[in-house]
This record gives C-alpha cells, structure tokens and sequence, in this order.
C-alpha cells in the first residue's frame, strides 16, 4: 500500500504540464481509492456568472480526457449553480464537502484553493460512504497535487489573464500535431477541397484593436481590465480540448483542435462578434483583428507566419474582421514566405493596433 502510494506520488511530481498532472492524480484516486467515477473541473467567468467544465474524468475503470473525446459541443459548460454542493462548499470555504445523491451515490467535492481562489476542483462519487482510511489516503494525494498545480501556474499561466503564456506554446503545439497529424498543404484544387471539407487543427493569431488608445486614453489599469474581460470571452468561445494563449501586450493564440474549415471560420467569427458586441467598463466597446491558418507539419514558426500575415492583411484593410491565410493567397492579396510589414510579431504595434 505504502510502496504503491509512493509511485503514485513520484508519478505525480514528475510532470511540469496540467494535462499529465491531471490525468495523474485520476490514475491515483482509480488505483489506491477505487473511486467509481471522479472529474476534474475548471471552473471560469462568462458575463457575470461561473461556469464549469471537466478536463479529466474517470468512466468506466478508465481515466479519459477531453483531447480523446473530441467534443464538437459549443456549450461553454455548465453553469456552476448546477452544482450546489460545489456552490455550498466554495460558499463555506471549505476543503472538502461530502453530499448523497439521490441515486444513492455519496459525492465529495474539493475545490483546489489557490490564493484564495479557486480555478479547480474535483468532483469524486462512490458507491459508498467514503471511510476515514479513503479520506487520508485522498487527502495526501491531493496535497502533493494541490502543491504541484500552484507551481505549474506559476510556470504556464499568464499572470494577469490566467491564460497559457507563451513559454507553454511549443509543447502543447506539438503535441496537437503528434495526437493527430494534419496533412500538408497542397495547391491541388482537388486536395485543397479535401482539406477544407475535412476535420484539421487550426492556429489563430488574435489582436486587440487600437489598444494602445485604450491605454493611454483610460490608464493601464482599464487596459488590463480589458485584457482580463476578452481572456473571458476567449475561455468561453472556444472548448476544454482547444487551447488559448496570450502572447504578451494585446496578442493572443488559439490552437483550435478537430474541426472543418466552415466550422473554423464560424468559431472564430463568432468569437469577433461576441467581443464587438461586449461592452467594456468605461472603455465602452472595443474590436479584435484575427489571422488563422491550418496547422500542417510544418513549424510553430511557420504557421505563426501564416497566421500573422493574415491577421495584418485584416488590420491593415480595416481591423475587425477574420481572415484565412489560403484564402487570401488564392486571391492574389498574400504572396507565399513574404513577411507581414505593419509590425514584427509579438511585439506592440506603432501603429497603435
């Protein structure tokens, strides 16, 4: 018992990434407690109201992630008040709060607090009462857990947003090409066809519009205001397997997983829209430019490229809009390897966004 809680525990601390953290702690709980069914859960704002949604989840004696569902579903989740024993133990701010069901099944909840916040949290259900010896043995598990997830975001997670940051962009790149590689592109008409009508991985490049106005017209503190509201936004356009980053200043990533060309576009015009149509606290409204492209076997390097060669195009004729990087090179308007000339990427644009 003793020997295998250890590996566990080595397990656990030998990640630097929330995703393998997660999925090891589920393996933890599966092994040395026997749980029948356990989740971890993001917790995140939309609009004024806390949502939920799992990342990891143990089903049918097996632990499983949203990476390998695929989920197409456009729900942001669900809303916390769906929980009240989660909502009751945030509330009382405690470490944990054990409810039954009315199926008979005995559910503990643990949120992960952090600075106190909590962003995680576990939901844990058994068929039977949890004993003293399940709760101790949970509860060491938990503890290295909890440590590790702090120093994680610490190391992955963009201070003021909460967001992946750039360092976290390479790794989780890569590992969205190695889980499922997309094909190059071609120019054949008939491949091209195929490749849009198909399921691909995508990268955007997303950047606030006139942002520096916002700074220098309403002060530094309303412009963080602004980058924490479309963090929030970002959080619930997109789904738990998709990944968002911000780059620095007003620039975003998105690596949007498992999804048609038509379906690609809609996402991340929707996402254009819900900021144009969000009003911002003394700032009023505001506007995103976006260049994406498809994610082949290229570099990072390379698909960045594409992408911001089609976000500036869209900055450069008018902002507020989505561009596609194929797109505007079938027309004639982008020239292949040719680098876009308003600004170097990552870096604050001098003309004001």
């Amino acid at each position: 018992m003793m020997g295998s809680l250890l590996d566990h525990l080595v397990e656990i601390t030998g990640h630097r990434d929330h995703d393998l953290l997660d999925i090891s702690v589920m393996t933890a709980l599966l092994n040395m407690v026997g749980v029948a069914e356990a989740r971890v859960m993001e917790l995140f704002q939309s609009r004024g109201e806390l949502f939920v949604r799992p990342r990891v989840w143990i089903s049918g004696g097996a632990v499983k992630t949203v990476d390998e569902e695929q989920s197409s579903s456009d729900q942001p989740g669900e809303p916390i008040v769906s929980f009240p024993g989660l909502v009751a133990c945030i509330a009382q701010r405690k470490a944990r709060l054990e409810e039954t069901r009315e199926n008979g099944q005995h559910v503990l909840w643990i949120p992960i607090w952090q600075n106190d916040k909590v962003s995680t949290c576990l939901e844990i259900a058994h068929t039977q009462p949890f004993t003293a010896q399940m709760l101790q043995v949970m509860e060491g598990i938990l503890s290295v857990y909890r440590n590790y997830q702090s120093l994680l975001d610490y190391s992955e997670r963009d201070s003021l947003t909460g967001l992946l940051n750039r360092k976290t962009f390479d790794e989780k790149f890569a590992r969205m090409v190695n889980a499922k590689p997309s094909e190059s592109v071609t120019r054949d008409d008939n491949e091209r066809r195929h490749h849009a009508e198909s399921k691909s991985q995508w990268l955007a490049v997303i950047d606030i519009d006139h942002f520096k106005r916002v700074n220098d017209q309403f002060g530094h503190l309303y412009g963080d205001e602004v980058l924490i509201l479309v963090a929030n936004v970002l959080r619930t356009s997109f789904r738990a397997q998709d990944r968002v980053f911000r780059f620095g200043g007003e620039e975003f990533v998105v690596l949007l997983r498992s999804a048609t060309l038509a379906d690609a576009q809609m996402v991340f015009e929707r996402f254009r829209s819900n900021i144009e149509q969000n009003s911002f606290p003394q700032v009023g409204q505001i506007t995103v430019s976006i260049g994406f492209a498809s994610i082949s076997q290229e570099t990072p390097v390379v698909i960045l490229g594409r992408a911001d060669q089609a976000l500036y195009y869209a900055k450069d004729h008018g902002r507020n809009q989505v561009c596609y990087y194929d797109e505007l090179l079938d027309q004639g308007l982008l020239q292949v390897g040719k680098k876009a000339e308003s600004v170097e990427f990552f870096f604050d644009d001098p003309a004001e966004g």
